[in-house]
């Protein structure tokens, strides 16, 4: 393994009869990799892909190479990223461009240099395999994250005092959507490749695409049921929400029943007209007291009968 500052030191590793895995390590200097495209010949449309971050995974052929990009997982913490990986498959190199400075292919390096697994035994289109199967294997470690965050979303769906589950369920759940977007097209894509004639892709590849499929249609029925576990918890939660504005409003209807009798009377006996009779008594203000109590304390009893306490 072998590194260089510039992309024109690279091509001196070129033809050296073997297979060759240039990796661009950021996208900060485009016209830096100039050489690289003028020796290997790529098309106008695939460096503007390349230079395009938000570019939708895809995969094209072209002449002499094959193009695929794709979006990687950058994981801090429970914090989730992503960066856009673009590859160029040749007959006897691979090309990589990570939009972020970083060793996201560690894994990959030290099975070559230690010799393990089939790496260093087969061609081209398996190390690009690899590549790909590095990425999803990312996405697994995600969706367990975020299933780690779900299931504590769950244990606080019914707090009602939680007042800041809600925004965390859209932060899960946006992150769920783009992850599912980024899925897709990469499902469709490894699914033309498995139908893709070109002598790019030998058939001794077939099953490992296949099997790369499958994991990519496991990470999207993840998703999907991780979607529907959002969906459940935000019924629970909106549930014990309302269940407690039911409460409060339940309370309040009970308190202000009881206290229209007893602003009746009170409305009643402060129209201070000349000649209402109870008002020369002298008991007369004690017992409206004990009348109102007595009408507070039946309405009790009665609301405590029926369950309505």
């Amino acid at each position: 393994m072998q590194t260089a500052d510039t992309v024109a030191d690279l091509l001196s590793y070129r033809n050296t009869g073997g297979l060759t895995w240039i990796n661009i390590n950021a996208l900060k200097d485009p016209p830096a990799f100039h050489p690289l495209v003028e020796t290997f010949n790529i098309h106008p449309l695939t460096v503007e892909d390349i230079l395009d971050i938000e570019q939708r995974p895809k995969a094209e052929e072209f002449a002499g190479y094959l193009f695929i990009t794709l979006k990687a997982i950058i994981r801090h913490g429970e914090e989730i990223g992503f960066e856009q990986i673009s590859l160029i498959l040749t007959y006897d190199t691979v090309i990589t461009f990570q939009e972020i400075p970083g060793d996201s292919f560690d894994g990959i390096r030290r099975r070559i240099l230690n010799n393990i697994g089939r790496i260093r035994r087969m061609g081209a289109d398996y190390l690009a395999y690899a590549i790909i199967d590095s990425v999803v294997d990312e996405y697994f470690l995600a969706l367990d994250t975020l299933g780690n965050r779900i299931e504590d979303f769950e244990e606080r769906a019914l707090d009602e005092n939680d007042m800041s589950l809600i925004s965390d369920l859209q932060k899960v759940k946006q992150t769920l959507i783009r992850i599912r977007r980024i899925m897709w097209p990469l499902r469709e894509n490894l699914t033309s490749l498995l139908r893709l004639d070109s002598d790019l892709i030998t058939l001794e590849l077939a099953p490992f695409l296949k099997d790369l499929q499958d994991n990519v249609i496991q990470v999207v029925e993840t998703l999907e049921t991780y979607r529907e576990l959002l969906d459940g918890v935000m019924e629970v939660n909106l549930s014990a929400l309302s269940n407690r504005m039911n409460r409060v409003m339940k309370v309040l209807t009970i308190i202000s029943t009881i206290f229209i009798p007893l602003t009746f009377i009170v409305g009643v006996y402060g129209m201070n007209f000349a000649y209402m009779p109870e008002l020369a008594y002298p008991y007369a203000y004690p017992i409206t007291w004990g009348v109102m109590a007595l009408i507070a304390g039946g309405m009790l009893v009665f609301f405590k009968r029926w369950h309505w306490l």
